[in-house]
């Protein structure tokens, strides 16, 4: 029986059998019927659409047999909606708005003057690089509108997949196939002891001097996490991790708690109970860089936003 009332629905001319795709046989016709249904006059409709009236006429034709009901009453070119008619107009026109209202969003998002960049960044480049960022880049482009994002790297490279994003501040600066990503900056990372801590006194140190601490670090997938790995790694000794948490102040915390060492970059205002020494070796630093989907096209705004980023390469970190 099902499949008999299927058949019934769908023009003899169709080849779709699912009924979920409804929509796409039905969605070219909705506009027209819309306007046949506003103006109860085909001739009317056609004139108003800029379409032939022939063709006015066999979409409604089709329209009708596809779903299976008369949507119109007809007197000549004259027509009037039935009660199922009324019942479908009112959803395409629920429909036919909400298309509108998107088609005015993406058109919106890609004004060179007034669209928008969805933007990611790391949290530890969030309260001073990337809002310095931003103000040099509006005082050319002042009404350019920032989706702002801030995660860690990996994080940001799938919303990048994803088309979420339309670039991000990473680091380490990411490799893939899929990926474009540019070096901008480099930024030095330190070891932040407790104030009272044994090497509070120290200006400099060789990290193979912390191998017996007990380190605070970003969780695993972090791109620090890996660096800290990596850095402990080539100083001869696995870190021994206490804490994991996901944002880089928040270890400063726990450091001048006195729960353990961190390897991090400078902060932007100074924190009271640490105190943070220069690594001398292994050289530790980790490079800052922008990445964005390789073939994805940039609306103007995006383009703007990336030609800026790139002109910042060795001037993005403050010194």
């Amino acid at each position: 029986m099902h499949e008999q009332r299927s058949e019934k629905r769908l023009s003899p001319s169709s080849d779709t059998e699912d009924s979920g795709d409804m929509s796409r046989l039905l969605a070219p016709r909705l506009a027209y019927f819309a306007g046949v249904a506003r103006t109860e006059h085909v001739t009317r409709a056609a004139q108003e659409m800029h379409v032939p009236q022939s063709t006015l006429s066999r979409a409604m034709v089709r329209l009708e047999q596809d779903l299976g009901i008369d949507l119109f009453a007809r007197r000549g070119r004259t027509v009037s909606l039935t009660p199922a008619g009324r019942t479908f107009l009112a959803s395409v026109e629920r429909a036919l708005a909400e298309i509108e209202r998107a088609a005015d969003e993406v058109r919106a998002d890609a004004d060179p003057a007034t669209g928008k960049v969805a933007f990611g960044f790391l949290h530890t480049l969030g309260s001073e690089t990337v809002p310095g960022l931003i103000r040099a880049f509006r005082a050319d482009h002042p009404r350019v509108r920032f989706s702002l994002v801030q995660n860690y790297g990996e994080a940001m490279i799938e919303r990048l997949r994803s088309g979420e994003l339309d670039l991000c501040l990473t680091s380490p600066v990411p490799d893939a196939p899929d990926l474009v990503a540019r070096r901008l900056d480099e930024q030095k990372l330190r070891l932040v002891v407790p104030a009272d801590h044994r090497l509070a006194g120290r200006r400099r140190i060789r990290l193979a001097e912390a191998a017996d601490e007990t380190f605070v670090t970003l969780e695993p997938g972090y791109g620090l996490r890996r660096i800290t790995d990596d850095l402990c790694g080539r100083a001869g000794f696995r870190p021994r991790v206490a804490f994991e948490g996901e944002e880089a102040e928040t270890l400063r915390g726990l450091v001048a708690a006195g729960l353990g060492v961190a390897l991090l970059p400078p902060p932007a205002v100074a924190r009271p109970g640490v105190v943070e020494l220069t690594v001398t070796a292994p050289r530790a630093a980790r490079e800052i860089g922008v990445a964005w989907l390789d073939g994805h096209p940039d609306t103007p705004p995006v383009a703007a936003f990336k030609r800026f980023l790139l002109s910042k390469r060795g001037t993005l970190l403050p010194n």
